[in-house]
C-alpha cells in the first residue's frame, strides 16, 4: 500500500485595506488585465483613487475571484456575473442581519 502523502494547505494573509494596482489584481487573479477592465466597465469592480492609474480596494480581490468563478463555472456573461454578485452580497447582508437579531 503506498504511503499517504501529506498535503499542506498554503496561503497568504491579505490585508483588505490595501490598495492594488490593475497589474497587482491581474496577477493575483491570474487573469489578463483587459478582462478586469471589462469588469470595471460592467460595474462588477469599482475603481478607487482614479488619478494616473487605477487602484482597487483589497475587497475587490475577493469580488474579482468570485466573479471569475461564476463566469467559468456557471458560464455566465458579464451582466449575469454582476447580477449574481449583487444577489450574493444581498444574501450575505440579510444573513448578517438575522444573526444580529435577538
Amino acid at each position: 500500500m503506498p504511503a499517504a502523502k501529506d498535503h499542506a494547505l498554503q496561503g497568504t494573509i491579505f490585508d483588505e485595506s490595501a490598495l492594488l494596482s490593475l497589474e497587482d489584481l491581474s496577477s493575483m487573479c491570474a487573469v489578463d488585465a483587459q478582462h478586469l477592465v471589462q469588469y470595471v466597465e460592467e460595474g462588477i469592480l469599482a475603481v478607487v483613487g482614479v488619478r494616473t492609474e487605477w487602484h482597487f480596494s483589497g475587497a475587490a480581490l475577493r469580488r474579482a475571484r468570485i466573479a471569475l468563478r461564476l463566469e467559468r463555472d456557471l458560464e455566465l456573461n458579464l451582466a449575469g456575473v454582476a447580477l449574481a454578485l449583487d444577489l450574493l452580497e444581498e444574501l450575505e447582508r440579510l444573513r448578517h442581519e438575522l444573526r444580529l437579531r435577538p
